[in-house]
């Protein structure tokens, strides 16, 4: 049996560590995936974007009609709470610390039935653990990706904890020594198993329309705003297959990720093969966003 580390996290309000949280086995999160979540990188001891995580979840809760269970200060107190939290077990201080925290919202506990039960109160949890950046390694050679038909369902801009499809596509790309799963649907470019992509043609960024068929990553928002500042094109529309095979670049992004290049996709080099330069523009731009977030402290 995997034993869970002493990680502190919180349950419904109170504190505790991982191996003491329990839930019924009747939550509808156990029983239908029937909950959303976020997850939310957290540099120096700042949730990074966090009204805009916030903002998306409480998007998720309306579309799948769960009640918002905290007002944006309980939120920002169980964030705070957890990021001490996390930064003692380690010893450090918390603006020592990069993390990730993570919180989920299920609509709460029922018998099982799949109508939604009117008046349940949500089951809520949240944790934070340590942020695992892509290693160097990767930062310097890019990473090879693998392509797939998008078999998930049609409501993909929804953050939902019922992630089997993306868990499939996932393994994908992990079985042929892939970092990850790019998908399309009828042709089209739509996301990879746990990121979004872009594509880079003749300079200009790319990438697919916000819409039910892909999940509106924070880093969508971010992207556009470094690309403007950089005076670089960006262009959201319908992405070809064909335009994805003939990119300059194409990149992933994610919480984790922040951005990264794919340099090898379903084994054909991407461009030249190394990473590229508005790969590196919009990295650095990343990391100038980031120091200006933690400096500003604009949590």
């Amino acid at each position: 049996m995997h034993k869970l580390p002493h990680l502190p996290c919180y349950l419904n309000g109170d504190y505790t560590v991982l191996p003491e949280a329990k839930v019924s086995v009747m939550d509808r999160g156990f029983i239908f995936g029937d909950g959303v979540y976020e997850a939310v990188p957290v540099y120096r001891g700042q949730p990074f974007r966090f009204a805009q995580h916030m903002a998306r979840l409480e998007r998720s809760l309306r579309e799948t009609r769960i009640s918002q269970p905290h007002s944006p200060g309980e939120w920002r107190e169980i964030a705070l709470n957890l990021i001490a939290a996390y930064a003692e077990s380690t010893g450090a201080a918390p603006e020592n610390t990069d993390q990730f925290l993570y919180i989920q919202v299920t609509r709460g506990v029922a018998m099982r039935d799949h109508v939604m039960p009117p008046g349940i109160t949500p089951t809520v949890f949240a944790m934070s653990n340590a942020l695992k950046p892509p290693p160097p390694e990767q930062r310097a050679h890019g990473v090879a990706c693998v392509t797939a038909d998008d078999f998930r369902w049609e409501k993909a801009h929804i953050k939902s904890t019922s992630l089997l499809g993306a868990v499939f596509a996932r393994q994908i790309s992990f079985d042929a020594g892939a970092v990850e799963t790019v998908m399309l649907r009828h042709g089209m470019l739509s996301e990879a198993a746990a990121s979004n992509v872009w594509v880079v043609k003749n300079g200009t960024v790319m990438g697919p329309p916000k819409d039910n068929l892909v999940l509106e990553g924070i880093r969508y928002g971010l992207i556009e705003e470094i690309c403007r500042s950089a005076s670089i094109p960006f262009i959201l529309r319908p992405i070809s297959r064909t335009e994805v095979l003939g990119a300059d670049e194409l990149l992933l992004s994610s919480a984790t990720k922040e951005v990264l290049a794919i340099t090898t996709l379903d084994g054909q080099a991407v461009g030249n093969g190394k990473p590229g330069p508005m790969y590196q523009a919009l990295y650095d731009g990343y990391q100038r966003v980031k120091a200006q977030s933690a400096a500003e402290s604009l949590f």
